[in-house]
């Protein structure tokens, strides 16, 4: 089982930074919240202010711990923990991600998600109502 964090990060206007992954990575094109795999020894959050900044050179606030989700792909077991976040600075700048795209909430379903990302996802917009 593999730990791993990630960020729904929410514009002044509601929209969510969602990600791509690039071609030639595992679950190639599929859209994600961005994040990474927790290090030993590492706070969930840390990992989460460190895997931003390295994937999109984004500064990060964190709101609110959202409901984990563990999901088992053919390969790999994931364990997946989402965070509410906002920007506090940066700019970004893909150093991973094939592409990244603020969408709506209404707009998030219609996504190609990785699938391990599909009830944090729903569970957002849940939280929303």
């Amino acid at each position: 089982m593999i730990d791993v964090c990630c960020a729904i990060i929410v514009r002044e206007d509601g929209c969510v930074l969602v990600a791509q992954r690039a071609a030639d990575q595992l679950l190639p094109l599929k859209i994600e919240f961005p994040g990474g795999k927790i290090e030993a020894g590492e706070r969930a959050e840390d990992c989460l202010v460190r895997e931003i900044k390295e994937e999109l050179n984004l500064d990060i606030c964190i709101h609110k711990r959202m409901e984990a989700h563990r999901h088992r792909y053919p390969d790999f077991s994931i364990h997946l923990i989402p965070f509410v976040c906002t920007i506090t600075g940066g700019e970004i700048q893909m150093n991973v991600h094939q592409n990244c795209n603020w969408l709506k909430p209404e707009e998030l379903p219609e996504q190609d998600w990785a699938e391990a990302d599909v009830p944090l996802m729903m569970n957002y917009l849940k939280s929303l109502k």
